[in-house]
């Protein structure tokens, strides 16, 4: 049985105080609790009760008005999850609920299916109430500002929802890693990205992380931006997203949680449940390591068991579950990731990461992930190299990304209980989903020696004249843009019999092509990766000289076919190159 507390009473805020206090979600309210509140509700509870100080109480309400604000006919709703972080109940049959707090909790209602919270005025969802009573702590001397002391604890803590259609089908876009470092790079992700997609019909949207680059005066700018696509738009913090001056994670996130809220949290929408994920560590002077902690670990085990077993979870975060890039690094890999994916086993679910620049696609089975295997895809950067190289014609970072993918973003779609996800490249058309180049022996020898990318020319790979003499020495190399395991790819030249390419962990020739031209405007710290999606042919050694098709067939993860097209010629001796007719 959870203790009641006195109820500690406030004047009647109005709707500025809401939003100060962290969430338009909600209204703050000095009404008693009555006999037939929460306090009774421990059968509902389906964390583990922590030993606090306090209990909040309130009411989740069917918001009628639309004010957000409770009126007298607004009715609570029943079975609503709402939780501290750690414990996790439902409301009763009045919509009431109970949960114990400190005086740095944060107190979240689970939007469930058919309903909708409110957005601010740029579109954050705000399904919260932040108490803190004394705020940030003035003695950390943090750069960016933290919260506002929010008072005493009020009486009610009430969660508005408004009734909304939502279709079992529906798309979610995907970012990861903006890395809005300045002004100039917020102009590329307008320009870039935000432009082309107005108008989308997503249902909502996703930030996995690394929002900002470490400047985090520019969230407000960056939020304006991405508002104007209409859509609710959900974030997590990535390493980048962190209060360096903390001693460590426990008041890393004050800016961020100033801004977006919870450090983790939960949603419903169409049926299936969203987990947003925190699991970067903080461990003080910049350094971080991937884990999840024992207590965000309790908060998804709580709310798994209050949802059905097939239901589709999504769950979202910033650094990988695992990753080809190193395996053992603490800084790319999630420690406890396995405790993760033992909760999801048996479940349909699939989970979204960024952070490594990189794409990939991991599907976990066995002890990590039950028998079906779990789908991790780690996800390609909206910053691609972190905004470098040169300008294109719209003034905008070329970007590609260190292993040889064009900087873009993801479109995940829902359908019941199945989900798959599609790229879109930031500057290419949609429908380009790969990129053909021939890479010679001579070529990969240069590179390896460090020999300056102009000394032979980019042109080279993408079927300038070859001699005859190196076609035997020339492979055909396929980046497949969102490819992975379970992609495949052929390439076929004329009448001949289709060649079936071989995945290959390798440096993509054309971005290594890339960075070499541009140092100058390439980020120091951005070097190319080998890529996990590149697929691999040798050119028949006996193709005759002329102008050939390369004809490029892949299957990508989900089954869907993509086709692309490379010209080249092939050059024997002068002589013949004389005789040959016209």
């Amino acid at each position: 049985m959870v203790e009641s507390h006195p109820v500690v009473t406030r004047p009647l805020v109005t709707r500025r105080d809401v939003v100060t206090g962290g969430a338009a979600a909600l209204t703050v309210t000095t009404a008693a609790s009555s006999g037939r509140n929460a306090f009774a509700l421990d059968g509902n509870r389906a964390g583990h009760q922590a030993d606090n100080s306090a209990t909040a109480t309130g009411v989740v309400f069917e918001d009628r008005s639309g004010t957000g604000v409770r009126q007298p006919d607004d009715p609570g709703i029943a079975g609503v999850l709402v939780s501290n972080g750690h414990d996790v109940v439902r409301t009763d049959a009045d919509g009431r609920y109970a949960l114990p707090v400190d005086d740095e909790a944060v107190i979240f209602v689970i939007k469930p299916t058919g309903y909708a919270v409110p957005v601010d005025h740029v579109m954050l969802p705000r399904f919260y109430y932040m108490h803190r009573p004394h705020g940030t702590p003035t003695g950390l001397g943090l750069r960016y500002r933290g919260i506002a002391p929010t008072g005493p604890l009020p009486g009610s803590v009430d969660f508005a929802l408004r009734k909304a259609d939502e279709q079992t089908r529906f798309d979610v876009v995907l970012f990861t890693d903006p890395h809005a470092e300045n002004p100039a790079a917020i102009d590329f992700i307008r320009t870039d990205v935000v432009n082309g997609l107005i108008g989308t019909n997503a249902a909502f949207g996703i930030t996995t992380g690394d929002i900002m680059s470490d400047d985090l005066t520019l969230y407000d700018r960056y939020n304006r931006t991405i508002a104007q696509l209409g859509i609710p738009w959900h974030n997590i913090a990535g390493n980048h997203d962190l209060n360096y001056e903390a001693p460590d994670r426990t008041y890393a996130r004050e800016t961020f949680r100033r801004t977006y809220g919870p450090d983790y949290y939960a949603f419903e929408y169409g049926g299936a449940l969203f987990l947003m994920l925190d699991n970067v560590d903080y461990l003080g002077r910049g350094k971080y390591r991937g884990r999840f902690g024992a207590r965000q670990l309790a908060f998804v085990a709580a709310v798994l068991r209050e949802t059905p077993a097939d239901r589709l979870v999504v769950a979202a975060m910033h650094i990988p579950l695992r990753t080809y890039l190193g395996p053992r690094d603490p800084t790319i890999n999630t420690s406890d990731g396995a405790a993760l994916l033992a909760l999801l086993a048996g479940r349909p679910s699939i989970s979204f990461a960024g952070h490594t620049h990189t794409t990939e696609h991991h599907y976990v089975s066995g002890e990590d992930g039950g028998a079906t295997p779990h789908h991790h895809h780690v996800m390609t950067a909206l910053c691609g190299s972190w905004w470098s190289g040169p300008y294109d014609h719209r003034g905008v970072a070329v970007a590609d990304a260190p292993d040889g993918n064009p900087n873009g973003f993801h479109v995940l779609s829902v359908d019941r209980d199945r989900a798959t996800t599609r790229f879109r490249p930031a500057k290419e058309p949609e429908a380009r989903q790969l990129r053909i180049v021939l890479d010679s022996e001579p070529q990969r020898d240069r590179r390896a020696i460090g020999r300056d990318a102009r000394d032979a020319g980019i042109g080279a790979l993408f079927g300038a004249p070859i001699p005859q003499e190196r076609v035997c020495l020339t492979d055909v190399v396929v980046n497949v843009f969102d490819g992975g395991p379970r992609t495949t790819v052929a390439y076929q030249i004329g009448g001949r019999e289709p060649v079936r390419m071989c995945r290959e962990t390798r440096r993509d020739p054309f971005v290594c092509e890339v960075f070499a031209r541009n140092q100058a405007t390439k980020k120091p710290w951005a070097e190319t990766e080998p890529c996990s999606h590149l697929f691999v042919a040798r050119l028949p050694a006996d193709l005759e000289a002329g102008t050939h098709c390369i004809k490029v067939r892949a299957i990508d993860e989900y089954g869907r076919e993509h086709r692309d097209h490379l010209c080249v010629e092939v050059v024997g001796t002068q002589a013949a190159r004389v005789a040959a007719p016209g």
